[in-house]
């Protein structure tokens, strides 16, 4: 997968029919009585208020707040409800992981693109991409240097296939020497790319 790095990811565009598959998908689950209508639309306003700047806060707070950061993690609806963030019924259930020195966590959805709107916004076209959704889980190393991610190779990478009801929201690990910075200034440093996890948080 070839990445123009002049460009940003947002800008890099894959055809492919996962709009229509989507449709298909929200349609089923309207019939099934999943959500109706009024709720998806309603969610999808929402989530086109929402940018990746929201999850920067949200893991910047982690990284300050040890006790916000373990609730976040067995608790993320309690824990971002703290915050004015609504995750869980109607909406998907979430699933909070954290980049430890042993595991790197990559997020994919397989069959579409199935993303944490509610924390990130909109996700980005290679994200929805064929390419990313098929290479990612059987090659998710080179994947990732094509995103500019050298993992070491004595840390495992899980890949973690997102589903029309469970998202996953990736919790980078803090940069070295940051350790005076606050809240504001952390949130910078992440981007929506390590929330995803094909990056790492950005070294001050």
């Amino acid at each position: 997968m070839s990445h123009d790095h002049k460009k940003t990811h947002e800008e890099v565009r894959f055809p492919d029919d996962t709009d229509l598959l989507e449709r298909a998908i929200r349609e089923l689950l309207i019939e099934k009585g999943v959500f109706t209508a009024e709720e998806f639309s309603k969610q999808m306003n929402e989530a086109d208020k929402i940018t990746p700047n929201d999850g920067a806060k949200i893991v910047a707070r982690a990284w300050l707040d040890s006790s916000f950061k373990k609730e976040l993690i067995e608790d993320p609806v309690s824990a971002l409800a703290k915050m004015g963030y609504r995750v869980g019924a109607p909406e998907p259930n979430l699933a909070v992981v954290e980049q430890t020195e042993k595991v790197h966590y990559i997020v994919v959805c397989t069959l579409c693109s199935c993303y944490p709107r509610s924390l990130l916004g909109p996700p980005p076209e290679w994200y929805k991409s064929l390419e990313y959704r098929s290479r990612v889980v059987i090659d998710p190393r080179s994947v990732l240097e094509e995103f500019g991610t050298k993992i070491s190779d004595n840390i495992e990478i899980k890949v973690l296939d997102s589903t029309a009801d469970l998202r996953y929201f990736v919790l980078p690990r803090r940069p070295d020497g940051t350790e005076n910075y606050n809240e504001d200034d952390l949130a910078k440093l992440v981007s929506r790319d390590s929330m995803v996890g094909v990056t790492q948080a950005i070294k001050p």
